[in-house]
């Protein structure tokens, strides 16, 4: 096989791999969407059947991202606390000039203001889901809600970066955003709330910019 031929083959695995990823993210998305629903409909605690019919998949599917329906109307409750002000701030950073170190601190910050009073709720979802092992070993068990925000966040920055490059900051954004950065900054650090956030977000700029300045590198040795 020559040398084309094996990256025409490996760009096509690739490919093939993002899409089905893609596609997991996207049942997993429905299957809370449809139980945020319910519940927003005064449906306090609805059932697997109930999920399943509203979010158009089998009761399997369901199972298979989610082992307890504790952890999915956890993981829903918290898409109802977090989405519509993660979005309306990711949003209003990127008006006008969009730039991806401020909608990423825009995003810290909304996090940080919703965890204030659920926190707790944080704390549980990740210890329904530390021990449960994934549907399939290269699927994440939870968290496709924050990369969906890291990745609108950070959207203006795709078409400047090399695609390991920005899966990278991806990855990273994901370790300094979110529950477990502010768990450990509490329990390892007893900073308060707004020390939380500027911690988080000090991080999240140095990842970009280390980002930035390896791509930069890259650049002016090609």
């Amino acid at each position: 096989m020559s040398g084309g031929q094996a990256n025409q083959g490996t760009a096509r695995e690739t490919s093939e791999d993002s899409g089905r990823f893609r596609q997991r993210r996207r049942t997993r998305a429905a299957i809370v969407d449809a139980a945020a629903e319910l519940l927003r409909q005064g449906r306090a605690a609805p059932g697997v059947n109930e999920i399943a019919e509203a979010a158009d998949v089998s009761r399997r599917t369901v199972y298979q991202y989610f082992p307890t329906v504790d952890q999915l109307l956890l993981d829903a409750t918290l898409g109802l606390l977090a989405q519509a002000d993660v979005d309306a701030a990711i949003d209003a950073a990127g008006a006008g000039h969009p730039d991806a170190t401020e909608r990423v601190e825009a995003m810290i910050q909304a996090l940080g203001d919703i965890a204030v009073d659920s926190l707790s709720l944080g704390r549980s979802l990740i210890r329904l889901t530390v021990d449960t092992p994934a549907a399939e070993p290269t699927q994440p068990k939870r968290g496709y809600r924050r990369i969906s925000w890291i990745e609108r966040a950070v959207e203006p920055l795709r078409g400047d970066l090399d695609h390991d490059l920005y899966e990278r900051l991806v990855s990273g954004l994901a370790m300094v955003v979110g529950w477990e950065a502010l768990i450990v900054l509490e329990d390892l650090r007893a900073v308060d709330p707004p020390e939380r956030v500027r911690v988080s977000t000090w991080a999240a700029r140095a990842l970009i910019d280390s980002i930035r300045a390896e791509q930069a590198s890259r650049t002016r040795r090609d």
